[in-house]
């Protein structure tokens, strides 16, 4: 059941956490690439890429400690 707790608190934590980026703007950031002619319109997220990237990459290493 301890682990149980456990795995329900990180959860709770990532949905919070995706909830404040999406509320903040992240996939709107200076360096994300946006394509628009005519009425085709093409986005790439590099800048959000990079820092969910490294985000990620922070919280899997402490994740494993």
């Amino acid at each position: 059941m301890k682990d149980l707790g456990k795995l329900l608190i990180i959860t709770g934590l990532v949905i919070a956490a995706v909830g404040v980026a999406l509320t903040a703007g992240l996939g709107r950031l200076p360096g994300d690439i946006v394509y628009r002619r005519g009425n085709f319109t093409f986005f790439f997220p590099l800048v959000t890429s990079i820092i969910l990237s490294i985000l990620l990459t922070l919280g899997f290493w402490l994740f494993r400690r």
